[in-house]
Order: C-alpha cells, then sequence, then structure tokens
C-alpha cells in the first residue's frame, strides 16, 4: 500500500499551504480520507485556540464548544472510514487477516489521527522558533522540542507501516472498532432528548 508512504508529506504540506490560503479537498479515494481526516484536525486546532482566548464572551464560549463538538464527530467519523478503507484496499490485495494473530489495540486510522495531530504540533511550535517578543531561552526550549515531535511523528508512521506489513504477513490483525459517540446524537444524549429539542 505505497499510499501509505505518501501521509507524512501530505500532512506537513497541507498545515502549511492551509495556514496560507483558504483550506480545500484536492485529491479522492483513501488518500482524500486522509486529507479531509487531517481538515477537521485543522480545524480543531484552531477553534481550541479560540475556546481559550481570555477574552471570548460567553456566547462565543458556547458557540465554539458546539463547533468542536461537531468537528469531532467528523474527525472519529472519518477514522472510522479510514480503517474500512484501508481494509478493502486490503481484501482487494488478497489480504485476508490473520484469525489467530495478536491483536494490535490500535488501528491504521487511529494512528493516521495522531500523525495528523502531531504535525500541526511540529508547524505550531516550529512557529515558536520564529518569534520576535520572546527570550533566546523560550526559542531554544522550542527548536529542542520541535526536533522531539519530529522523532515522535516519524517513530508513529513507521509503527502504521509496520502494521499494513505485519496483517499481510499474517502476524497481526487490527479490528474496526465503532466509536458511537453519544454526546451529539440526540436520541442518546438524554440532556437533548429530555429538552425536547435539538442542535444545530
Amino acid at each position: 500500500m505505497e499510499i501509505l508512504n505518501q501521509i507524512d508529506l501530505l500532512q506537513m504540506r497541507l498545515v502549511t499551504s492551509w495556514h496560507q490560503e483558504e483550506p480545500k479537498l484536492t485529491v479522492e479515494g483513501l488518500l482524500g480520507l486522509v486529507e479531509h481526516q487531517h481538515l477537521q484536525n485543522y480545524l480543531l486546532w484552531h477553534e481550541e485556540d479560540k475556546a481559550r482566548d481570555p477574552e471570548a464572551d460567553d456566547h462565543e464560549i458556547a458557540r465554539v464548544k458546539r463547533s468542536i463538538d461537531q468537528l469531532n464527530q467528523k474527525r472519529n467519523d472519518l477514522i472510522e472510514q479510514l480503517d474500512e478503507a484501508i481494509l478493502e484496499e486490503l481484501r482487494l490485495e488478497g489480504v485476508t487477516q490473520a484469525d489467530d494473530a495478536p491483536l494490535n489495540s490500535e488501528t491504521p486510522g487511529s494512528i493516521i489521527d495522531r500523525s495528523s495531530i502531531m504535525a500541526l504540533k511540529i508547524y505550531h511550535m516550529k512557529e515558536q522558533t520564529r518569534r520576535h517578543d520572546v527570550d533566546r531561552e523560550h526559542i531554544e526550549q522550542a527548536v529542542r522540542k520541535v526536533k522531539v515531535l519530529q522523532s515522535q511523528r516519524e517513530d508513529l508512521l513507521n509503527c502504521l507501516i509496520q502494521l499494513v506489513n505485519d496483517v499481510r504477513d499474517g502476524i497481526r490483525q487490527f479490528r474496526l472498532y465503532r466509536q458511537y459517540k453519544m454526546y451529539n446524537d440526540p436520541s442518546l444524549n438524554p440532556r437533548i432528548y429530555q429538552s425536547g429539542k435539538t442542535q444545530e
């Protein structure tokens, strides 16, 4: 699955371009799902910043909280879709997961999600290295943190490729896990269904 090797550059490239121009989706297929899921994390990151603005009033905080909930729901839905797509790609390759192989607790989709978040951390930590309103110690700490984050993300992406290769080789398996998030579901969240109102 050569596409797994493209995730690293795709996520890093998009983080940079989306900070320079309006984010938009550009590819389809499995890589398109990676891009779409990455976009949810990008939007979430900046909504989370707004939620912590000390000058934000209660109305803005409530609006941001609802936006974060909706983005989180899309993010989790796309993690599941990534796992479904990867399972389908493996099936098309003729791979059948070995029932007796050890079960990996983390799925490829969740690893891709973590890689996406780390790409955002790296971008924003690099911003800290270019600030002119902080002391030298702040800059040096940020430079060290960038190196650590890059190393951790590289490990993560290698784990993704290793997991898929292990599944191919029949020595590991993963399952599609459903999130069943309840807080956004008007039929499952009692604060919604008992009020008789639905969220916009």
